[in-house]
């Protein structure tokens, strides 16, 4: 696999404040380039799957960083360093770079645990229920057009011909109103209860109203939910918690600042 040098250059941008040490892996200009800079980027590159460790790898991440530093000491000679508009931009890095060691920190401290991934996992299964329904709609924009469509299924119309011919949901009303199958929780609220409320192939008695309007609902068919397993969504569960903490956390330091 060959690495790419746009990667590459990331990577070396990621890792440009990793600690220097006695040996060095190039001098250049007097300048002295530490080994533990390619090893961190080596890593880096590694951990990704990107290439394995070689010494064709290390060649590259070495030539790349003798690069960069002759192009950095280049750019300071003609005194890019000190443009206004290079200096806010190191300074914007430096501000991300300081914030996110310190998340990063806060997280390592604070960290999610397993009770935390099942707890959320158990919130959902709940919250999702046990069965899934195949569900159809109309939207009317206002309650006596909903009412009129209703009549028109209970006169003896096809439920799909009235939504194509009347449903504001460009989305499904030309498949004849479908929203495909979904779990009650994926709708808004009260969608969702009139969902639940009906049994298959019945059709609501009454509009439902919710912030896009009045819906008439019906219900092709219902089947058991094919929920996931909580190993397969454990990782997507731990990062989104993880996310959770660290706004909570920015929400109460933006709370406690002193802000004029």
């Amino acid at each position: 696999m060959t690495f790419k040098p746009a990667r590459l250059l990331f990577a070396l941008v990621a890792v440009a404040a990793a600690p220097s040490f006695a040996q060095n892996l190039a001098v250049v200009n007097g300048k002295a380039i530490p080994s533990a800079r390619a090893d961190a980027i080596v890593k880096q590159i590694v951990a990704q799957g990107q290439q394995p460790d070689s010494p064709q790898l290390r060649d590259m991440v070495k030539k790349n960083l003798i690069a960069q530093e002759v192009l950095v000491q280049e750019a300071q000679k003609q005194g890019q360093d000190k443009k206004a508009e290079v200096k806010e931009a190191i300074d914007e890095a430096r501000q991300t770079i300081v914030i996110r060691a310190m998340l990063r920190d806060y997280v390592n401290k604070h960290p999610v645990t397993d009770a935390d991934i099942k707890a959320e996992y158990d919130a959902f299964v709940k919250k999702a229920g046990d069965k899934e329904y195949h569900v159809r709609h109309i939207l009317a924009e206002n309650e006596a057009d909903a009412k009129a469509a209703i009549a028109k299924i209970k006169g003896g119309a096809k439920f799909e011909d009235v939504a194509k011919a009347s449903s504001k949901d460009q989305g499904s009303a030309a498949n004849g109103g479908d929203l495909d199958w979904a779990s009650p929780s994926s709708f808004p609220p009260e969608f969702g209860a009139a969902v639940s409320g009906l049994q298959k192939g019945a059709v609501t008695e009454t509009p439902v109203k919710t912030a896009a309007g009045y819906h008439v609902i019906k219900v092709d068919d219902v089947r058991a939910a094919k929920l996931p397993t909580l190993e397969e969504v454990k990782q997507q569960i731990g990062e989104q918690l993880v996310q959770r903490k660290v706004q909570a956390y920015q929400e109460e330091l933006v709370k406690k600042a002193k802000i004029q």
